[in-house]
């Protein structure tokens, strides 16, 4: 029983671990949600270039690649790739074929949102 509940209480502890960080950064300093953001996918490539992220994801698995800096990770590893393959020119195509299910169903999910739903202005 222990080992089915392990992986879901790694990748809560490790996914509730940068959503705390990401809202402590909106409480206590004046970086808008959007600079947070690019920060974390920031972080998540600069952490999986330099190899320290592929240990968390292969040991939190959802946690440490749902969350932005998971993206940020797969754009990396994906980059890398690509330049073991193209050489430098890979550096230019990487990351986005790596990323291109994630962007495409972002992409594909928000126009069905905006589709289905009618937008209210702010009061």
């Amino acid at each position: 029983m222990l080992q089915l509940l392990l992986p879901f209480a790694k990748a809560f502890l490790v996914g509730g671990i940068l959503c705390a960080i990401g809202q402590i950064l909106i409480d206590k300093t004046k970086l808008s949600p959007a600079k947070i953001l690019v920060l974390y996918v920031v972080a998540g490539v600069v952490l999986g270039a330099a190899g320290i992220y592929g240990p968390l994801v292969e040991w939190a698995g959802a946690g440490a690649t749902v969350p932005l800096t998971g993206f940020g990770h797969i754009m990396a590893e994906g980059m890398r790739d690509a330049v073991q393959e193209k050489g430098l020119l890979g550096i230019f195509s990487g990351a986005f074929t790596a990323g291109a299910a994630g962007i495409g169903a972002a992409v594909a999910f928000g126009y069905l949102t905006a589709v289905a739903f009618r937008p209210r202005d702010k009061a």
